[in-house]
């Protein structure tokens, strides 16, 4: 994993995790716009997710490390990202570019907090698609998932 520094979100709350993992996945664009992209092409993904909460679960967790790098990890890793139901090739809004990857990676870890009775939240995704090239997501405030 590569020493990295990431954005602070500012939060009221009293806990923060930040879990760091990385996955190996392929897509494509399916738009010729994309230029190169349009093509099949794979990267090595690093992520970092934050997650925030005032109160510990039962075993003294904000959250399990190891459930947020299943609920990622074992769905993406050696995929074809664009064979996932989470994206689409008919709409563009569900194209798995790195912004809609790192907004679908929120989507599926809030779901999983929000069954969680100590109700962490998840307040940022960074993904990382290349050395070079990142998209930091982070849900409106006072929007449906916070």
């Amino acid at each position: 994993m590569i020493q990295q520094i990431y954005p602070s979100v500012d939060h009221g709350f009293s806990f923060e995790l930040n879990k760091d993992f990385q996955f190996a996945a392929a897509h494509y664009i399916p738009d010729e716009r994309a230029g190169k992209c349009h093509q099949v092409h794979g990267h090595t993904y690093f992520a970092n997710v934050t997650i925030v909460g005032d109160q510990l679960d039962d075993t003294g967790f904000l959250v399990n490390f190891q459930q947020i790098k299943k609920l990622i990890h074992d769905r993406f890793d050696h995929t074809l990202l664009n064979d996932d139901s989470l994206f689409s090739d008919e709409a563009p809004e569900q194209y798995p570019t790195t912004e809609i990857v790192a907004q679908s990676i929120f989507e599926v870890i809030q779901n999983h907090l929000d069954e969680l009775e100590n109700k962490p939240r998840c307040v940022q995704v960074f993904l990382r698609e290349t050395p070079t090239s990142y998209v930091v997501y982070r849900p409106k405030r006072g929007g449906k998932n916070e």
